[in-house]
């Protein structure tokens, strides 16, 4: 979108452990590692071999008559498919219905003739492992705009995947409905319904015992927020019981408490006007 602000992010080459801990990562922002060693995958996984390593094992697949998926609105069916026939109907060239798999969890539990050939980059400590989700989908698939709450690495393997990002401090702009947004097309989104969207630009991590263990997908909310959005609700809800105007004025009290209590200040040299002195 021309009017949306557009951020370079950076790329390295050879990425080497020290490198990733002391100069990347303490930077809490996107960037883009090339040649990085992930095993004989790179090469190993064409579409015969998947399906034959893979075999006629379940999986659970999305399958949607639409190349943009909508969680929201549920424009795509459940289905449960073998493995293999998943693997050859994802890899047409020009498909009528567009699929996705996305397998939680362990690759290393769930599909080890597979996880052999990948290798996760030593970037950090086994124990800050959380999961290794096993993604495969159809050509020109576009998944929901959403939010992860983990740090993520994203290995392409095969292929090649446009990703596109946004600062956690644009959430006002995101139009979020939980983890999801309900901004689809974010090349040319409808701004009459979405007027804010082109203010929007994305990055940020907490420490491991703030994330729901029980979560696959590594996408629900931490759960000191959860409670506090919980806690909101309840709020809204007694408000409703006042009159109109009375509830108005305290939720605009409740925002303004928000904002001086949560949200994070610019540091006063970054907007600090220049002023001439006489």
């Amino acid at each position: 979108m021309d009017h949306q602000k557009k951020l370079e992010v950076p790329v390295y080459t050879n990425v080497d452990r020290e490198t990733f801990l002391q100069k990347i990562y303490p930077l809490r922002s996107p960037a883009v590692l090339k040649h990085v060693h992930i095993g004989p995958c790179v090469g190993a996984w064409t579409v015969g071999y998947l399906a034959e390593r893979g075999g006629a094992r379940e999986v659970k697949v999305h399958v949607s008559p639409e190349s943009r998926m909508d969680f929201l609105h549920k424009n795509f069916l459940y289905r449960t498919l073998p493995f293999d026939n998943f693997v050859q109907r994802a890899a047409g060239e020009k498909p009528s219905e567009f699929f996705i798999c996305k397998e939680p969890a362990d690759l290393r539990k769930q599909f080890p003739e597979l996880a052999e050939d990948f290798q996760i980059p030593r970037f950090f400590e086994p124990e800050q492992f959380f999961s290794s989700v096993f993604r495969i989908s159809s050509a020109g698939l576009q998944l929901w705009t959403h939010y992860d709450v983990m740090d993520n690495i994203l290995a392409q393997v095969t292929g090649t995947k446009r990703v596109v990002l946004y600062s956690p401090k644009d959430a006002l702009h995101l139009y979020l409905t939980g983890d999801k947004s309900e901004v689809l097309d974010v090349d040319s989104p409808d701004l009459q319904l979405y007027p804010e969207f082109v203010k929007a630009c994305r990055y940020e991590h907490l420490p491991s015992e703030s994330y729901d263990k029980k979560d696959p997908y590594g996408n629900k909310d931490p759960v000191a927020a959860s409670r506090a959005l919980q806690s909101l609700e309840r709020a809204l809800g007694i408000l409703d019981e006042l009159p109109p105007d009375y509830r108005d004025f305290y939720a605009r009290r409740m925002v303004l408490r928000i904002e001086n209590r949560a949200y994070q200040r610019q540091p006063m040299e970054a907007v600090k006007e220049k002023v001439e002195m006489p």
